[in-house]
């Protein structure tokens, strides 16, 4: 027999229904406080996020696909700018061709009409961040595993 707890049932991690164990409170809290057209980055372990902004969460351990997959259910995407970016590679190198099918098998899951990404140069993509209302530093250890969302109008039910 499972006791309760201040927390919930021992032995379970169910603290909201329909909200993903991989979203922290911080998280969850900054996506709650996001307005129309405020943006996030989900970013890759590699990403220097604490050099860029003040607001940085830690998603350590969790790829970013699969933290886009727990996000998605909860997150408007903007339908009156492009919602999707994505860091373009630098002139040489190559990217994981992995993280943007790993992350557009997640945005078709979700939506009926996927955005395809925009891709953005190293810098530019970087001053976006400066500006986002979070960064999150994921444990996506792919090159060029980095990700910005807009967030749109929630309906109202």
């Amino acid at each position: 027999m499972r006791r309760r707890t201040a927390f919930g049932v021992e032995g379970k991690y169910r603290m909201l229904k329909g909200i993903s164990k991989l979203i922290g409170p911080d998280l969850l809290m900054a996506l709650h406080q996001m307005g129309h057209g405020d943006e996030i980055v989900l970013a890759d372990a590699h990403f220097p996020g604490h050099s860029l902004a003040p607001k940085v969460l830690r998603a350590d351990g969790i790829p970013v696909a699969a933290l886009l997959d727990a996000i998605l259910p909860l997150f408007e995407l903007d339908s009156y700018a492009p919602p999707l970016l994505m860091m373009r590679a630098v002139e040489g190198d190559t990217l994981d061709p992995g993280v943007e099918a790993d992350c557009m098998r997640v945005l078709n899951k979700h939506l009926t009409h996927a955005p395809q990404p925009v891709r953005l140069e190293r810098y530019a993509f970087y001053d976006r961040a400066k500006g986002a209302f979070a960064i999150v530093i994921t444990g996506e250890t792919r090159k060029y595993g980095n990700l910005l969302l807009k967030k749109g109008v929630t309906p109202v039910a």
